[in-house]
Order: structure tokens, then sequence, then C-alpha cells
């Protein structure tokens, strides 16, 4: 599924009104019946806040579009029935105003003398302000008998209802919230009512998910076509509820235009992506990766990586050791193979450049370099000659990254193909930006570093993007709070490089390896919780979650 700016999402909408012909009337009609959908059943439930965030739930994947609905229960803030349920819905100057307009009127007309609801519309703006579209919505909606309200709700409005609808503004809001709505706003937040946001909470950036001042705290948002990034980046994320998306008849052409360069990592793509296992093959048919990670003190980052390589799929796994460290690293392996090769007095020597070069042109398939291997001139020198003359592709990570920010030059003119997998502190060592301004143009920041460079990659974090040189970035839909522990990255690296030896692209590699990662910490955290879940789990949940992808839907 695509993911879009405000402004592509602007162009699809326009192009489905003036080229396709579909009024915007009937397309505002749609939206409000999708929205009313995640409203009402024909018959109505009452529970609490059944949307509600996961931080209490191991394993769950709430604010993340991982479904497309099918329809839920009326949310309720209390268990007690009550006379008369009540809705009230803030409508803004805007079509998004208008959509919420239509939402009340088609509520007072599903709802029964029995269901006894009660829902009023509080126009916020004075009429020379609305859109012709919310104009007309609000003349039906009153020839359908709904209260409007031109003025802003009372405290004791919010508090006493059962349930809001957030119509206030859409994806095209680029300024800050203030004055009056920014404190009608921080009374609804106050309140803690059932919220349903159409579109997107007012409030937030559709383009970055940045809080423009200050934002609606939805329980759910209902948005239409095509997620919007701000959904899915922080802070927005937490401020959408619980996601869902709807097809309100948009063409689907323009929906998966080449020109919409961003995407999400779900089910579907990524078990599309999983290589196969045909019968009749050996060992050598899926892979020998050579990992050159660890040092004194570092052993686990050499190890996390190899096994998750085997446990990814992988044939043959040879890991290149520090010579001194040849008797515990001998402890530590089983399946996986030594190489143990020249080192200083901590980490691997530039004298064994020859016997690295010698393993790659003989047997090697790709190479996952850089945890724990050290930061000095005789690690930089392994990792120059890597970039210039492997003859196959090469996964760098974690001290591999830092490295290259001493000569960023030589990712620039790499001979192989590159993937790097940096978290936010190593990719600001890497461009020289800071920290705070990656995390919030993560995924423009990874296209660009991408493009420059030439390579794949990987910026992990909250979402993962995963972006290409020709401009792609994808979204990963998996992981959660558990695998922000130390060991995480090394196990991506592994995944990534085993998935590259069963020849897969690096490109497709690093995005079905993000998404396997995610779901493998998911598993494990249904066991583990969040507080307790370590790399290794993750490594030990592989088997599951290839075994969940290759289940047939």
């Amino acid at each position: 599924m695509k993911v879009v700016t405000s402004s592509e999402m602007a162009e699809i909408d326009s192009l489905t009104i003036n080229q396709y012909g579909i009024p915007s009337l009937v397309l505002m009609e749609r939206a409000a019946l999708a929205v009313v959908k995640h409203i009402l059943k024909p018959k109505i439930d009452y529970m609490v806040n059944p949307f509600g965030h996961c931080e209490a739930s191991a394993g769950c994947r709430s604010n993340l579009v991982s479904e497309i609905a099918t329809g839920t229960s009326f949310p309720c803030n209390d268990n007690s029935e009550r006379e008369r349920k009540r809705v009230i819905v803030l409508a803004g100057p805007g079509n998004n105003g208008g959509d919420g307009v239509a939402v009340a009127r088609i509520i007072k007309n599903k709802a029964t003398d029995e269901e006894k609801i009660d829902i009023k519309v509080f126009q916020l703006f004075p009429e020379d302000k609305l859109s012709e579209d919310c104009k007309t919505q609000l003349r039906i909606a009153k020839n359908f008998g709904v209260e409007v309200i031109e003025d802003y709700p009372s405290k004791s409005d919010i508090s006493h209802a059962d349930l809001i609808v957030d119509a206030i503004f859409g994806t095209g809001l680029k300024r800050e919230l203030e004055g009056s709505i920014a404190d009608l706003v921080n009374t609804l937040n106050s309140f803690k009512r059932t919220v349903v946001a159409v579109d997107i909470p007012s409030g937030i950036s559709s383009d970055t998910g940045e809080v423009l001042g200050t934002a609606v705290k939805a329980t759910l948002t209902v948005t239409f076509g095509l997620p919007k990034r701000g959904h899915l980046l922080f802070p927005g994320r937490d401020y959408v509820g619980r996601l869902f998306v709807e097809d309100i008849g948009f063409p689907q052409e323009l929906l998966n235009s080449e020109k919409i360069k961003v995407e999400l990592i779900d089910e579907k793509l990524a078990r599309s992506l999983l290589p196969l296992r045909p019968a009749y093959s050996h060992k050598g048919t899926y892979g020998h990766v050579l990992v050159i990670a660890g040092s004194v003190g570092k052993t686990g980052a050499a190890m996390m990586p190899a096994k998750s390589c085997l446990r990814a799929g992988s044939g043959l796994v040879t890991i290149a050791v520090p010579a001194c460290l040849k008797v515990v690293f001998q402890s530590k392996v089983l399946e996986e193979m030594l190489l143990p090769l020249p080192c200083n007095i901590q980490t691997l020597s530039k004298q064994a450049i020859p016997e690295i070069k010698e393993f790659l042109n003989e047997k090697a398939d790709v190479v996952a370099f850089g945890p724990g291997v050290g930061i000095n001139d005789d690690t930089e020198e392994i990792l120059k000659f890597l970039l210039t003359e492997s003859p196959c592709p090469v996964v760098i990570d974690a001290d591999g990254i830092t490295l290259l920010s001493r000569n960023p030059e030589i990712l620039k003119n790499a001979k192989p193909e590159t993937v790097i997998t940096p978290h936010p502190g190593e990719l600001s060592r890497l461009i020289k930006i800071s920290v705070k301004e990656i995390e919030r143009r993560r995924i423009e920041i990874a296209q660009s570093v991408a493009k420059e460079f030439g390579t794949v990659v990987v910026l992990k974090g909250v979402p993962t993007v995963v972006a290409s040189s020709d401009g792609r970035a994808f979204l990963n839909t998996t992981g959660n709070p558990g695998m922000a522990t130390g060991g995480s990255g090394d196990v991506l690296t592994g995944i990534i490089a085993s998935l590259i030896g069963q020849r897969l692209n690096v490109f497709q590699a690093s995005v079905l390896g993000v998404y396997i990662h995610g779901l493998s910490g998911d598993i494990a955290s249904r066991d583990k919780g969040y507080h307790g879940l370590v790399a290794g789990d993750i490594i030990e949940s592989l088997p599951k979650a290839f075994i969940k992808l290759n289940e047939i839907h």
C-alpha cells in the first residue's frame, strides 16, 4: 500500500473529480459512510474504549496500518445504559468539516427510537469561511433535522459526550493551531472522551507527523484512499489511535501510481518476497555469508548476526574473527564456522586483508561487516578493501558506519552493491545532520542519503525506513518497544545478509529483512513482554516468523 503526502493526496482527489468525473459530494458521502461504519452496527453494543493504545498488551500492533477494518461497535466511555447516547461533531470550515456534518446526518437517519442517539453538530466557523461543499452538507443536515449550533461546545457538552467526531481540520493543515481552536482541542483532550478523527486528527501534520501547536488525541482515525505519512510518523502516530484506511472510490491507477515513492511493508508484500526453498537443493543453494565482526569485549556482536543468518535460512555462515579470540569463539559456535585472522591487541589487523580477499573470491556470497568490529585504522582499511574490491554485496552496520563517517567518499565510490543499516545517531555522524532533524524528516533524509551514496539505506527506528537510490522508500509495520535493546540491530544485519545470500537483491532483502525482524520481535514479545525481551529472543523467534509468512491465506 502506498503512503502519501497531503499534496499527493490532493492531486488524487483533484484528478478523481476533474478527470474521472466523480463529483466531490459523492466522495464526501462515501467518506462519511466509511466513518459511520466504524461507529454504528445494526445493533449497538457498548464497550469501554475498545481502540485504546497497546502498551498494556505485548505483541499488539495498534497504531499501524495492519488491516482494512470491516466495522466495529459504537465506542462508549462507560458500561452503563444511559437514556440517550450523546454524539457531538466538531465541524471545521473545509471539506473535512463537510465530511463530519454528513456523518452526523447519516447517524441521525440510521438511528431508531430504540437506540436514542442525540447528535449535535458544532459549526466552529462562520458561514463566510466555509467551503461550498461544507455549506451544502449543512443545508442537507438541517433538512434531516440535525441540530447545528454555530458556536463552540461547552465543557459540559464535551464531558457528557459518549463519542466525539473530530472533523475540524483535514490533511491540508499547515499552520499551528492557536487561540480558541487550540483551547478547544486542549479541553477535548483533558476529558479523555472517545474520539473518532475524520482523515487525520486535527493539528497533526499529514506530511511529517509533527504536532502543529496542539492536536486532537484520537481513539481511532478513519482515513480515505491511502494512509498519509503523518499517520505513521511520530509524534503523530501517538495521536492517531487505531488507523483504518477506507476505499471511497478513488481510481486504483491513481492510488498505485509510480509517482508515489513511499509504501508500506505489509504481510502481503513480505510474503511475495520470500525466497523459495526447492526440494532439489543443498546448503550451497542458500548462500554463504561471511560475517566480519567482533573484537575484545564484543564477541556477542559477532555471534548475533551469525546466528540470525542461520535462523533466516543461510546454508553456510563463517565468522571472521581476531585470532587472539579464537578460543573464546570456538566455545560459542556450533553450526557456524570460524575464520581466525591476524589481529592487533583488540581487533582485526589490516594484515587480514589477503585472507579475506581469498575467502571472498572462493566461497562467500555476501559480507556482513561492522557489529563490534572496533574503530581504528586497521578496521578502516579492511572496510576500504571491501568497498573497492569485494566481488559480492556488503551489508554495513554499527562500527562499520562509524568508520564510514571518517571517509564517506569510499561509500559513494563503492564497487559492490551495499546496504547500510544505521540508527539515527550513526547516520548523524555520517552525514553531519542532527539526530533531531533526522527524526523529523526520516523518510526524506533516508531517500536523500540513498541517492547521494548510491546505497540501500535501512534507517532503524519507528518506523524503520528502507530507501533505495532510485527514490523509493518503504515504511515497516512490524516491531515493538521491547526490541529497543542491545544487539537487536546486529540481528537485523544478519537477516538482511542471509536474504541476500539466498539470491534476493539488496533492496528486496532489506525490505523483507526489516519486516521479518519486527515480526520476530512481535512473536517473541507474546511470551517475554516488552521489558524482558532481548536480542536472542528475536533470533529464536525467526523460525515462527517464517512459518507465519509461509502460511497460505
